[in-house]
């Protein structure tokens, strides 16, 4: 089940292709996080949500927020494409498959009619307050959508 607006974010640590550990600890009581979930590196709509995210990053910092994006792929596959799109936020591996699913966002078999790949990050969106607190949250059924952008960014500006 997906967390919702007014939970507590729950805590999780992982690595980005660095080996650079990264906790939502770090940030309590210093900055709001966006937490973006997203299925797989090299596919065109999460290319362009987060090539949306890179080129927005000013907007994010101005908002006082942190940015992680999150996906089960291995770190050395998002070592690959953030060096290729020069992102500018950190890629975070969850391959083993555990904070997606302690949010929620996590499909059991996606894409089944084609590739049928067992347990993969659905594309969400979380917006987590300086106090841990869940203010945004938005799960997509279909990845083929994004998330709202405009309204995360709104959740920032009623947090500052």
């Amino acid at each position: 089940m997906a967390l919702k607006i007014g939970d507590i974010a729950p805590n999780f640590t992982l690595k980005n292709f660095n080996n650079e550990s990264f906790s939502l600890s770090d940030y309590r009581g210093k900055k709001n996080v966006v937490i973006l979930f997203f299925p797989a590196v090299g596919t065109s709509v999460c290319e362009k949500e987060l090539c949306s995210t890179r080129d927005s990053m000013k907007d994010y910092e101005n908002l006082d927020a942190q940015v992680f994006a999150i996906s089960v792929d291995g770190p050395f596959a998002q070592k690959l494409w953030a060096e290729k799109h020069q992102f500018n936020f950190p890629l975070l591996s969850d391959f083993n498959k555990e904070v997606s699913q302690l949010y929620g966002a996590f499909y059991d078999v996606w894409l089944p009619d084609k590739f049928n790949l067992k347990g993969v990050s659905k594309r969400a969106a979380f917006v987590v307050d300086k106090n841990g607190v869940i203010q945004y949250a938005e799960v997509l059924e279909n990845a083929g959508e994004e998330p709202n952008y405009e309204a995360i960014k709104n959740t920032l500006k009623n947090l500052s």
